[in-house]
């Protein structure tokens, strides 16, 4: 009869099938993440944060006009990190259910709705918008100034969705982090670090639909928890992988 032994995460392996140690499965978490970071920065911060003008319908359809390969880059790019984001809700999930396996799927659930979810559908704001500036015949029966304010209308209807995507992020963090924070996988400060980073989203999202005048304000400052949580986790899980390994355990529910 084969020996079977329990792994760091409650998974039970045989001399026959090995699963992915405990610390392969950080690392990889930690390389999904920053592709994440990169993609999503490359999209949000570089491709739209150049190409569309806020308030500027004219000039967002002369930007597109003039990089429209840009722009489908940045849209392809976008797609690439919430398919990562899909695999870095599971990896989570497995790393963090010795702490709550309850607790552990709401941070999993949480992240698949936010970006997969709500972010993967949003991306259709911006294709319509580059469909209204295609010049498609059957869009004729539009004057140009009107194609341009409806494909402006989606760009900006995509940010806003952006923003409804972040309020489940942010849920998302806050308990990521309080999992961390519980784990003997992290140092603690990593947990604090996510939450409040997850603090940072929420901020940002409900500001802009309770007070916009101080959206700005708020954006600063989801960019800078997010810069200093999310990237710290990435950067440890890369580096490190995980602190030291779990003695096996039953898991917590």
């Amino acid at each position: 009869m084969a020996t079977t032994t329990t792994d760091s995460v409650g998974v039970q392996q045989t001399p026959k099938t090995r699963t992915l140690s405990i610390k392969t499965i950080a690392r990889l978490t930690g390389l999904l993440y920053l592709l994440i970071f990169i993609t999503a920065g490359f999209s949000e911060g570089f491709v739209r944060a150049t190409l569309i003008v806020p308030g500027d319908a004219t000039a967002t359809a002369a930007n597109i006009a003039a990089s429209e390969g840009l722009f489908r880059l940045g849209f392809i790019s976008d797609l690439i990190a919430f398919s990562a984001d899909a695999v870095v809700a599971v990896l989570l999930y497995v790393l963090l259910r010795p702490v709550s396996k309850t607790l552990a799927l709401v941070a999993a659930s949480l992240r698949l709705i936010a970006h997969p979810a709500i972010a993967s559908i949003n991306m259709l704001n911006l294709y319509i918008g580059l469909e209204l500036l295609s010049g498609a015949e059957y869009l004729s029966a539009f004057g140009t100034e009107q194609l341009h304010a409806f494909a402006l209308l989606f760009f900006t209807a995509h940010s806003y969705g952006y923003l409804i995507g972040g309020i489940f992020f942010g849920l998302h963090l806050l308990v990521l982090g309080y999992l961390i924070y519980q784990s003997e996988l992290f140092p603690v400060v990593l947990g604090g670090l996510v939450v409040l980073a997850g603090f940072g989203y929420l901020l940002e999202s409900f500001t802009f639909f309770l007070i916009p005048t101080y959206e700005p304000m708020a954006s600063t400052i989801v960019v800078v928890t997010a810069i200093i949580g999310e990237m710290a986790l990435a950067l440890y899980l890369v580096v490190k992988g995980v602190r030291s390994q779990e003695p096996a355990k039953s898991e917590r529910v």
